[in-house]
């Protein structure tokens, strides 16, 4: 078999191009649907390397910015100080970046509409408020049950921005902006000027806050190996037994031993002892929260009609429309999926402080989710990105805020750099969006 690569706005099944427009074009056959170049066939893997690198040159860079760009930060932070790459500042970093990769993953399912959000700091800020007022002593709910309802009760508060912006017209930027102000009052008047609500639930605290015994570490990251080795395999298999285009078996076997490459290297990091007057070892349990709502959303957004329907629109919204998509339940849907998100992200920075207070910069939060899905390659136009994109961004803003505290300098001097890296992810998104423009 051969495998199809599409270099310009097509999403494919291994998720490297980001706008589905051959999704578009399925859905109908309006003249406004955007016409994909000539497809690439790739029959071995050097032939595929070949069909990636015209599609770079196409203006499809996909990952390839923000992994250079980590590639680069790592190098000038371990110049400056040899501690930057050591197991314990590696791990911190990763715990550091939970809530930036969180929020991030939120924002891209209303960034692919084309549309923005302003609100999800002080959402996530409600969700920590609930669950911890729900298991205080006087009150005595279950920690699982507190956060059930705390995730609930995001996702209702993004299905009612959602709502009045699809159903009354009224702008994103307006309305969640309205929302960050709306919510930081809630928390305001829930804790009072410079309160703390403290939680009392160290299962909750443990989310950010504890690790897996190193054994058990090894034995998650097998099974996930396993599983994803599994899937892609049985997948490629299916396509091939079923006459359609899949990548050649050594790409699947190299994509294969990659993730168990970055497994392996995970665990051996996060396995040794970066404690000082007591051992600490082990995967934070974090990483795994991180890990699972990637796989979800992933899924949700590359292997469903819901997915399917959300690219379409940020394609090309008029031809979704006429197609029969119901833009005005998927746009309100995506919204919601953001807020639940930010919920999950509120959850783990509420337990890494064991506490609630008023000190949460919500309207900051925000603008640096937004900031880690642009830099990752989530386009502000719409159309374009994945989750995963959120999480290397989110690692990039980690990265910057670690390295810049190792070294000392001013938070002044980390908001001017993280600004600087922001402009250049967007430079690098128009002039790629410019190069499949004129390329067509």
């Amino acid at each position: 078999m051969t495998e199809t690569i599409r270099p310009a706005t097509e999403r494919t099944d291994e998720g490297d191009a980001a706008v589905p427009t051959g999704e578009v074009e399925r859905l109908t056959d309006q003249a406004a649907a955007v016409v994909v170049p000539p497809e690439i066939i790739a029959n071995s893997l050097g032939e595929y390397v070949r069909a990636w690198i015209a599609r770079v040159r196409f203006g499809e860079s996909g990952a390839l910015p923000v992994v250079v760009g980590l590639i680069v930060i790592a190098i000038i932070f371990q110049s400056a100080d040899t501690k930057f790459l050591s197991a314990g500042n590696l791990v911190n970093l990763l715990v550091q970046g939970a809530v930036f990769m969180l929020l991030a993953m939120g924002v891209v399912f209303v960034l692919l509409l084309g549309e923005v959000v302003l609100s999800i700091g002080f959402v996530s800020g409600i969700a920590g408020i609930i669950t911890a007022e729900l298991v205080q002593a006087s009150t005595g709910w279950p920690w699982w049950a507190a956060i059930i309802v705390a995730l609930l009760a995001t996702a209702a508060i993004g299905g009612l921005q959602g709502s009045i912006i699809t159903r009354l017209g009224l702008p994103s930027f307006v309305v969640t902006l309205a929302g960050l102000l709306a919510w930081q009052g809630v928390m305001l008047l829930i804790l009072g000027n410079g309160g703390t609500l403290p939680i009392n639930d160290q299962v909750i605290n443990n989310l950010a806050n504890a690790n897996l015994d190193p054994a058990v570490g090894w034995i998650v990251m097998a099974v996930v190996v396993a599983a994803y080795a599994l899937l892609l395999w049985r997948r490629d298999r299916r396509r091939r037994s079923s006459g359609l285009v899949a990548p050649p078996a050594s790409l699947t076997a190299l994509k294969i031993a990659a993730v168990a490459a970055a497994g392996i290297a995970l665990v051996l990091i996060c396995n040794i002892n970066r404690g000082t007057l007591v051992p600490i070892t082990g995967v934070p349990w974090v990483v795994l929260i991180v890990l699972g709502v990637l796989a979800s959303w992933t899924f949700l957004l590359g292997r469903t009609q819901f997915g399917r329907y959300i690219y379409a629109i940020g394609g090309n919204p008029e031809a979704a429309r006429r197609a029969g998509v119901d833009l005005t339940w998927i746009r309100t849907l995506a919204f919601a999926l953001c807020s639940f998100t930010a919920g999950i992200a509120g959850l783990i920075y509420a337990s890494r402080l064991e506490s609630v207070s008023t000190n949460l910069d919500g309207g900051q939060l925000a603008l640096y989710a937004i900031a880690a899905a642009v830099i990752g390659g989530t386009s502000l136009f719409g159309g374009r990105g994945r989750a995963l994109d959120a999480v290397l961004g989110g690692l990039v803003i980690a990265a910057i805020y670690n390295g810049m505290g190792l070294l000392g300098l001013s938070a002044a001097l980390q908001l001017v750099v993280t600004a600087l890296v922001l402009l250049a992810a967007v430079t690098i998104d128009a002039l790629a969006r410019r190069g499949r423009t004129a390329g067509r």
